[in-house]
């Protein structure tokens, strides 16, 4: 056992997203999804195993947590302990280089990072999807960011089957490579979000059910255009795929709307765009940003059309698996 370790990693966009899970505390989703990391967002994380401590500790952003945000996190640590023998208290900080909670998935990264960081501390020699079935117990969505690029959740039967894997991409006859070649605008819409909320609105709406068959073709659909490396099929599924999202997240019993003015206007402005020829289609997860993904040669023309509506903006590339860092990184 090391006792201490850090690891770094980059939280996901969904392009076809999972709502609802079947099991709320081994977080088993309903179905498979994909997605795909961005970068250079990202969470490091430092833990440390540290047995003459009386209890855990749990500091995100310089601020000690509690809750169920806390709780979150106690059923990834409680695992890795199970697993590894350990009986000690564990210290754990956390920091995001990117805003947290406005649908840029920094659950995923919070979590893909802690699951790498005590893996390692507690001495447990893991694959990364293994390590991927430990960062789910937080977030399903974690469990695609540890194994980065773009990445597909089993669903499985059960825990020890529910993994993420990384997907072959391929590069089209025009030349785009889907992992060299995408540029991400990211356009920033504080507006806060309740994930966990939102899986139990979805799983009670009347379209949950037709999602669920629907996204079956996404799928395939989604698979198939990344091993083509094509663009436009690529992130036109996304799109569709966040429009279906949202409105099964919108139809349950509380009627949520998590979209703003802002996040409309951005829609309206890729629209607008693409009609002129752009390559550029929108995303959302849970959330009102949005993801902008286009081509590189595209990003500047797209970021300046996106700024005229007063939207802050990152350009982000994506991002590569979950991984340790030296211990002249640690946090503390």
């Amino acid at each position: 056992m090391t006792e201490k370790a850090t690891a770094r990693a980059h939280p996901i966009q969904g392009l076809v997203k999972y709502h609802g899970m079947r099991d709320e505390q081994l977080r088993l989703p309903y179905h498979d999804s994909i997605s795909l990391c961005t970068a250079p967002t990202a969470t490091t994380t430092t833990v440390e195993w540290q047995p003459d401590a009386s209890e855990d500790v749990y500091v995100i952003g310089d601020e000690e947590v509690g809750g169920r945000a806390a709780e979150r996190i106690d059923m990834v640590v409680d695992h890795v302990r199970d697993m590894a023998g350990v009986d000690a208290a564990v210290r754990l900080e956390s920091e995001n280089s990117f805003p947290s909670n406005i649908g840029f998935g920094s659950s995923s990264s919070g979590f893909a990072a802690a699951a790498l960081a005590l893996v390692e501390a507690a001495g447990l020699d893991f694959s990364l999807p293994e390590v991927s079935t430990v960062a789910r117990r937080g977030s399903s969505s974690a469990a695609r960011a540890v194994t980065g690029a773009y990445s597909r959740l089993d669903a499985g039967l059960n825990d020890e089957d529910c993994r993420s894997y990384r997907l072959d991409v391929g590069v089209s006859d025009d030349g785009f490579d889907p992992e060299e070649d995408l540029r991400i605008v990211a356009a920033h819409v504080p507006a806060y979000k309740e994930t966990e909320e939102a899986h139990r609105e979805a799983a009670a709406s009347h379209m949950m059910q037709a999602r669920t068959a629907h996204v079956q073709d996404q799928l395939v659909e989604m698979t198939d255009a990344l091993r083509a490396g094509d663009f436009d099929r690529i992130f036109e599924t996304a799109e569709h795929d966040s429009l279906s999202l949202t409105a099964t997240t919108m139809t349950g019993p509380a009627g949520w709307v998590y979209w703003q003015p802002e996040t409309i206007a951005v829609f309206n402005a890729v629209r607008e765009l693409r009609e002129d020829g752009v390559p550029v289609y929108f995303s959302t997860d849970t959330g009102a940003s949005v993801y902008v993904n286009t081509l590189a040669d595209h990003a500047a023309e797209v970021e300046s059309r996106i700024a005229e509506i007063g939207i802050d903006t990152d350009v982000w590339e994506v991002g590569g698996p979950a991984h340790l860092l030296d211990e002249s990184e640690a946090l503390f």
